[in-house]
């Protein structure tokens, strides 16, 4: 025999109230009878009645439920920052639901769909540039986004983050200075904003500052793979370079390792500048320098401005910018 859903309107019954009396009592209501609040609270616990969020919301329809999009469970940064979105949220009695895309524009545009088909009452986005059709999507939904740790091609959605041309600018100044040229920059994809615009430029004003001529040949373009990094290692050595500012720190490991494993030495023969800061700057050997950034206070601080905008408190889409810093390890000179 299935066992039948316990819902509002069993608690009713069996407590010889109104449903009205129910929610009030669920809510936390000071107008109910003091007697009849414990008869329903009873009735509750005997039943293990669990009131549903979607339908607790519909009066003000809101779900109390906030949707995040993240690239990849796996990357600690992303993982850091979505510690920070998780912790506010708590505070302020959001339910999360905790999408992977993969960084596939099918898959996000599909996760995204399931998000707003599930009324969240908003989104953090986390990732790179967005499609046109998943832009699109935020448009025609009214649903309030912030982006969470980068930036995208999408001027109207507000970001929480650190700025990157600038930090790209101070790494790569700081490799100059050791090494007058031959600095490159390796990057994930530059079709992503974050890198072929906002790092590129501030890579660009570092080489004017120093006087150095830009060239192509310096800007290494990978598929954001580890192995693809560590490949190239060798090869940017036979090159003439000396140094690299890398966009990623997974990246930046691949890249520390396949020099080490070629005989090259770190910062010895070539020196090493990564930009997030996670976890994989510390545990490898040498230790990487690396741009800082306040990873858990941008998801924190993306989530309240998320709650400010749920409860129409903002009206404007101004990015929140964040200091940066940059720490000195054992792969600089």
């Amino acid at each position: 025999m299935e066992k039948q859903a316990v819902t509002i309107y069993t608690v009713a019954r069996e407590a010889q109230v109104s449903m009205a009396t129910v929610s009030r009592v669920v809510n936390g209501n000071p107008n109910v009878k003091p007697e009849t609040r414990d008869r329903v609270l009873e009735v509750i616990k005997k039943l293990n009645y669990r009131p549903n969020a979607v339908a607790r919301g519909l009066a003000s329809k809101k779900t109390t439920t906030v949707g995040v999009i993240i690239p990849s469970v796996t990357n600690s940064y992303f993982a850091e920052l979505a510690l920070g979105i998780d912790d506010i949220a708590s505070m302020y009695k959001y339910n999360i639901i905790l999408t992977n895309s993969d960084f596939d524009d099918d898959k996000i545009l599909k996760v995204t769909r399931s998000l707003l088909a599930k009324q969240v009452d908003g989104v953090i986005f986390m990732g790179h540039d967005m499609s046109s059709e998943l832009q699109a999507e935020f448009k025609n939904s009214n649903t309030p986004v912030v982006v969470a740790g980068s930036i995208v091609n999408d001027d109207e959605l507000p970001s929480v983050r650190i700025d990157y041309q600038k930090a790209a600018r101070e790494a790569t100044n700081f490799l100059l200075d050791h090494n007058h040229d031959g600095v490159a920059f390796m990057a994930s994809s530059l079709d992503y904003s974050i890198n072929g615009k906002y790092r590129l430029a501030g890579y660009k004003e570092a080489l004017k500052d120093h006087g150095v001529t830009f060239e192509s040949k310096y800007v290494v373009e990978t598929n954001g793979d580890y192995n693809r990094a560590y490949e190239q290692g060798p090869e940017l050595v036979k090159r003439g370079i000396k140094a690299a500012y890398v966009s990623d720190d997974d990246l930046a490991a691949g890249l520390l390792n396949g020099l080490t494993d070629a005989g090259i030495k770190v910062p010895d023969q070539f020196e090493i500048i990564t930009s997030n800061d996670t976890k994989y700057s510390k545990i490898t050997r040498p230790t990487l320098s690396s741009i800082t950034q306040p990873l858990y206070d941008i998801g924190a601080i993306s989530m309240r401005l998320l709650t400010k905008m749920m409860d129409d408190e903002v009206h404007d889409n101004d990015d929140v910018i964040l200091d940066h810093g940059l720490v000195e390890r054992q792969s600089t000179r």
